[in-house]
């Protein structure tokens, strides 16, 4: 802040040391603690209020009142026009956080108008985008859904289910903080270096940990705020919650050696602490909350330090030592298999809680050597029956999933209704065609052709890409299965 009102507030506290220096000797004082001073604003004001500072501090000052600016774009509304008052478009980020009812939103928007004939089309227009008001989202939600959009050269184009999304990626973030406390035994004290047992999938989450710090840092430094909420998300999402978790429930809930579960336990915490710093800057209050109760634990400690917070805590830097491209390696192989047999299992309609058997053709050594190490997480997150190594020419008609060179086959004889599945093939098939005959007959109007929108006719031509794609495979499928 330029503000000598509130400056002065902060040096008659005492809250400086040298609150009895007068202007500009208290100016530079605080320059010495915050020498890089950043002005954040909008590209519409630059002319107006940025280059006038510079000169004015330039003038009286004899030096610039700021060292970096940081541009970012406008909010726009869902159809990108500007908000404004008069257009009745603008959003109350505080309705977004605690929610509005209709009545109310429409009471807001059309109240003290500029231009009152205009009220009446911008309630219409506002039931219609708001049916049933606004539902609460949070604040986290809010913020790090304008940092995932602050994309450098862009105006954002608000929209509602933008927030609504990153609010289940809050609420991601709780249930995974919640499962693992449920992990954490009562009196629980991290275990010492010699007295744990690290997972192939421990020494992953942790290698992984230290890339997304030095992505999260970087993109930080660089004031990429929508590349560094993307790494965030990326890493809780599709690597904390969608595998490591998944990957260690046969360890804490198996039989491997209280070593393993002490490892696991361990890490788990400490990973998932580490994570909440990384991500209070853009979500400090879910962050805050979570913290409290896994910070002790991560430390051995009984209870938080009265007063203690994530905000003062330091941020996380990465550890390069602790980057394993091995465990990464063996880890990135695991989740190819598992994927893949979920994959036949979605597109063969195999019921979830049936056990698949699967057959390996073309495996290399170190793939039979992963498949025995691994048989545990394999059986538990593919839900596999067996696992038997068979040679191409001996393989049954099935369902085929590629890793690398080797094979992983399903044979579906005796795992599907038949003839329940090839009904339920032939009416997607029938649907996919009839939908298919509209489009090509759109396209095969000159007049449609001609006088339609360049992006109408694109959106026209790739749907029917699209369809004639899912036709085909669905065909491809129904042969199979009509050949068992």
């Amino acid at each position: 802040t330029q503000d000598e009102d509130v400056l002065d507030t902060w040096f008659s506290a005492g809250l400086w040391p040298f609150s009895t220096l007068g202007w500009p000797e208290k100016t530079r004082a605080l320059e010495t603690f915050y020498p890089t001073s950043v002005l954040v604003t909008g590209f519409d004001i630059i002319f107006f209020w940025v280059a006038r500072m510079i000169m004015m501090g330039l003038e009286f000052m004899d030096d610039v009142p700021f060292r970096e600016v940081y541009v970012h774009g406008l909010v726009r509304d869902s159809d990108g026009a500007k908000m404004s008052k008069s257009k009745g478009n603008v959003l109350d980020p505080i309705d977004l956080i605690d929610g509005i009812d209709l009545e109310s939103l429409v009471t807001k928007r059309t109240a003290n108008m500029m231009q009152p004939q205009k009220a009446k089309a911008i309630e219409k227009a506002t039931r219609k985008a708001f049916p049933d008001g606004i539902a609460a989202h949070g604040t986290d939600a809010l913020r790090f859904t304008f940092a995932a959009l602050a994309s450098p050269g862009r105006d954002i184009r608000f929209d509602l289910g933008r927030v609504e999304g990153y609010r289940n990626f809050c609420n991601k973030l709780w249930n995974a903080a919640r499962f693992t406390l449920m992990q954490i035994p009562e009196g629980y004290t991290p275990a010492d270096d010699d007295a744990v047992e690290l997972s192939q999938a421990d020494r992953w989450i942790v290698s992984r940990l230290q890339r997304v710090e030095r992505e999260v840092t970087t993109q930080f430094d660089n004031y990429r705020f929508d590349l560094a909420a993307k790494a965030i998300h990326d890493f809780i999402w599709h690597y904390f919650c969608d595998w490591y978790l998944e990957l260690i429930k046969p360890v804490l809930s198996g039989e491997s050696s209280e070593a393993a579960k002490a490892g696991t336990r361990r890490t788990l915490l400490r990973t998932l602490e580490a994570t909440l710093r990384l991500a209070h800057p853009l979500m400090p209050f879910i962050t805050e909350e979570i913290w409290q109760r896994v910070a002790p634990l991560a430390r051995g400690e009984a209870l938080a330090s009265d007063g203690e917070s994530i905000s003062v805590q330091p941020f996380p830097r990465a550890d390069t030592t602790r980057i394993n491209d091995d465990a990464e390696a063996e880890i990135d192989w695991l989740r190819d298999v598992i994927a893949g047999l979920r994959t036949i299992r979605g597109e063969m309609d195999i019921a979830p809680s049936q056990p698949m058997p699967v057959l390996v053709a073309t495996a290399s050594d170190s793939d039979r050597q992963r498949l025995s190490d691994h048989r545990a997480a394999i059986d538990f997150l593919a839900r596999v029956e067996s696992i038997d190594e068979i040679t191409v020419e001996d393989a049954p008609d099935s369902a085929t999933a590629l890793v690398g060179e080797m094979q992983l086959r399903v044979p579906l004889a005796g795992l599907i209704d038949k003839e329940a599945e090839l009904a339920r093939l032939d009416k997607r098939l029938a649907k996919l065609e009839k939908d298919l005959a509209g489009i090509r007959g759109r396209l095969a109007s000159e007049s449609f052709v001609a006088k339609a929108p360049a992006d109408v006719v694109a959106k026209a031509r790739e749907q029917q890409a699209n369809v004639e794609r899912e036709a085909s495979e669905l065909a491809e499928q129904r042969a199979r299965i009509a050949a068992l």
